[in-house]
Order: C-alpha cells, then structure tokens, then sequence
C-alpha cells in the first residue's frame, strides 16, 4: 500500500536513496529491483531514523521491525512479505550488506542501537560481536534442534542455515572436466590473472575461508606461515578484488575473470536466472559456515525481534528458504522429503571441512588485517608453499 510521506520524509529519502541507478551503498542495493511502494516505504523508515526514534515511525499504525542481514534482496523480500502476512501489524524494513559490513554498523550504534535482528553471517563474526557486548541473550524455540556446534553457549546466537564455499566457474568457457577440483588447484599456472575475489574485508564468507586457509596450516604445521604463503600466491593469481558479490557475478558473467570461490547459493541463484556459472564442491572439503542470527542488544522492539527469531528458524520458514531461496537448514530434525532436489543433492556431495572455529574467532580479525597490510596486491614471485 502506498503510504503518505510528509515533506521532511520526501526529502530525507531523496537524500539516502538517490535515483541514480549507480547507487552503490548496502542499504541502495537492498532497494534495487523492489516496487516504488516499497521503496518508499524502505526509505520512510531510514529517513525516520534521522528524526525521531524507530518506534514512533510508521505512516500506517505498523509496528517497524528493523533487520540488518547479508541475505540478499531475494531472501529478505520474501521474508518481509510471508511475516507481515501473518502479522499484518508488522513492517519488516531491512538493510542488506556484507556480514562483517553489519557488525561494524552495529557496533559503531552501540550507544544508540537501531536494529532488532542480525539475521546472517558466520558464527564466527557474531561470536565476536557477542563477546563485545552487541548481542543479547535469547534462546529461540527452535534451538534444540541445531547442533550444539551451532549455538552459542550463553544463548546470545544460533546457526539458522548452512552456507557451504564452492569453486565457482564461468562454463561457457571453463568445461566441467577442466574446472578446479580443490582449492590447490586454483594456484595453478592455467588460473593466472584469471582468478577474481570478493573483497575480504567486507564479506564474511571471504573471510571465512581465508581464515579456513590459515587455520588449517596452524593445524598442520604450528604456524601460520605456510597459511599466509598459500594467500599469497593466490594473490598472485588474482586480477580484482571485487566490492561486492552483485559486481562479482557480472564479471564472472562478462568473463573478466574465468573463476572465483563464493557461496553456493548466490550461485544457485545465478543458475537460476540462466548465466553461465557453473560450481564444485572441492574434493578436499569445504568450510561449510554456520550462518546465524541473533538479537541485537538494546533493540527498540524486542519482543517483536523475538517473535521475528522464532519464526526464521521455524520448519515452515525453513521450507520455504530451501525451496524459494536456496538455503540448506541448519536443523537437524527436517525431513529430507521436505527439501529441495538441489538441497539433498547438496548433502551428498558436499565434504564438511576439519575447521578449528575457535582459532578462527579469536585470531581471524588479526589475520585479515596482516593479510590487508602485507599480502593484497603484493604476492610477486612468492615461493612455493604448501597448500592446504
């Protein structure tokens, strides 16, 4: 429904949400692609967040319910519309970004918290997140059926999904035959200068197999030496590291790179949508990452944020994130009749890695910045290392 906007609104979304199709930021792209309606309504709750709080912000008598997630336009618009179905006195609005780009929103509005839910990311950034004070303790209803592995000990966040790294290639020019099997393989003389790579800075599935690669030569060798070497050379190999994943995938598309590693459900999606990317499980194992959700500490809504987190993990909004969205559950207790063709077939071929988490969250911070400082665009005549 298309709602009233007063002047000061008009004018403060016209400010945060620019026309121009080159908009770049997180919460632009979020935007993109949705109906003018919900556009506006998007940008009536930003600009209300520059005015007055959250609460006392609606045009309808709804309730807003603020959402930072990494989950893509296709996931939280279908989130968005199947919630507010059956609460029709909630307004979902939410703000899409890369996992590590909401920890630091979140942590830098600390003193005056704006969302409700973190619905996405590595377990691994919401630990530190957690350990910082920026999540609040709640146990959803659906928490005895993940893993213990999946849950925080002080209830403060909970693996929803299972995001499994792939090896993604462009199959109009890379056969299947000749795509990289495993990781190593990308270090390989064929791969130079064909390589692209999300930024790792800002997106924690990069970061997630970095710090994989780092943590796994401590596992093997007592250092991080071999970890860094084998960063390195796969700098070396790469021609761009790439802003954002929406720009990844165009350039994948436009073959300005012939392989890249990312998540598989993006390249699910991309399938979908008929570009030519094709994905392998590496034979070695893969990451797979617990991706999580959690309440965020002094939320404007917090019964709501709850009611919110007890449904995402629900079967039925699961089912539904398996079928329209392409997400593997984290639960334990779905029937395997109840998944997607692809999702089952994704259960038997992927090979979870051995992935020293607890390493990972207290040194992985410390790892990208020594990889930022002394690796990125540095990796020359590199010598030969080990790969993991």
């Amino acid at each position: 429904m298309h709602r009233h906007l007063s002047k000061t609104a008009h004018w403060l979304a016209n400010r945060l949400w620019p026309r121009s199709p080159t908009a770049r930021s997180p919460a632009a792209r979020s935007l993109a692609g949705r109906s003018r309606a919900a556009r506006l309504r998007a940008s009536l709750g930003l600009a209300c967040l520059a005015l007055l709080p959250l609460a006392a912000c609606t045009g309808d008598g709804r309730t807003p319910l603020l959402v930072y997630s990494p989950h893509g336009r296709d996931l939280l618009t279908l989130f968005e519309e199947t919630f507010e179905a059956a609460h029709p006195e909630v307004d979902v609005r939410w703000l899409d970004m890369g996992s590590q780009e909401v920890y630091d929103r979140i942590r830098s509005e600390s003193a005056n918290p704006q969302a409700d839910v973190w619905f996405g990311g590595p377990a691994a950034i919401l630990s530190r997140a957690a350990e910082e004070g920026l999540l609040e303790p709640y146990r959803p209803a659906w928490a005895d059926a993940v893993p213990t592995s999946s849950q925080d000990p002080e209830n403060r966040y909970f693996g929803v999904y299972r995001t499994p790294p792939v090896i993604v290639y462009n199959s109009d020019v890379v056969a299947e035959s000749d795509a990289p099997q495993d990781w190593s393989e990308l270090l390989e003389p064929a791969w130079q200068g064909k390589v692209l790579i999300r930024d790792p800075l800002a997106s924690g599935t990069m970061r997630t197999i970095f710090g994989y690669i780092v943590a796994n030569a401590v596992r093997e060798t007592g250092s991080t030496e071999a970890g860094f070497d084998w960063l390195r050379r796969l700098d070396t190999q790469t021609k761009e590291y790439v802003h954002s994943p929406a720009l990844l995938h165009q350039k994948m598309v436009r073959q300005e790179g012939l392989v890249t590693m990312w998540e598989l459900t993006d390249i699910l999606f991309q399938q979908q949508r008929g570009n030519p990317l094709g994905y392998r499980f590496p034979t070695g194992g893969t990451p797979v990452i617990d991706d999580a959700a959690g309440l965020v500490r002094g939320a404007r809504r917090p019964d709501l944020a709850r009611t919110f987190l007890d449904w995402i993990g629900s079967k039925e909004a699961l089912a539904l994130a398996a079928e329209k969205a392409f997400r593997l559950p984290a639960r334990t207790d779905m029937p395997s009749d109840s998944l997607p063709p692809w999702a089952r077939e994704a259960l038997e071929h992927m090979v979870p890695a051995e992935v020293d988490w607890r390493l990972i969250e207290a040194d992985g911070a410390d790892w990208m910045t020594t990889w930022d400082r002394t690796i990125r665009g540095k990796g020359g005549d590199a010598p030969v290392g080990s790969a993991p």
